[in-house]
């Protein structure tokens, strides 16, 4: 019997918008990076590129359980000695909301060339309810 190997002809991306309203973080994160994978396919592979876009709205609306809002925060470097910041999530929900979805999903994505291109090209987080995607008629998904 055969290895079967999905040829790009045989890959269908489809569109969903996900509502992040009142939904966890890290259980909403998970859904939409198998989604964007393409690991609920029956024609999933790990070196082909089978996943569906995914629309999130209402980014800033995202729940954190416990004392996330209080105690966890993003770090970066600069580059310079001694120059680490320290991002409360609080403060990035506030002004950036997008990226804390895309932070979390991205957390979940295999550290490879495909993992960050999949996530550049078929993630798009909003943090209003309105996005540019109508033209698509993305399917919802509820992922409370």
């Amino acid at each position: 019997m055969k290895t079967y190997s999905p040829k790009l002809a045989d890959l269908e991306h489809r569109w969903y918008v996900v509502d992040a309203e009142g939904a966890v973080l890290g259980r909403l994160a998970s859904q939409v990076a198998q989604l964007i994978r393409g690991k609920h396919k029956p024609t999933f592979s790990p070196h082909a590129d089978g996943g569906d876009f995914v629309v999130v709205v209402n980014a800033e609306k995202v729940r954190l359980t416990g004392r996330k809002l209080e105690q966890k925060s993003y770090f970066r470097h600069t580059g310079y000695m001694g120059n680490e910041k320290f991002i409360p999530v609080a403060r990035e929900l506030k002004m950036h909301p997008e990226r804390v979805i895309e932070r979390a999903v991205f957390g979940m994505l295999p550290k490879t060339t495909l993992g960050k291109q999949v996530l550049r090209k078929k993630l798009k987080v909003y943090a209003g309810p309105e996005h540019p995607h109508q033209a698509q008629s993305p399917t919802p998904i509820d992922v409370r």
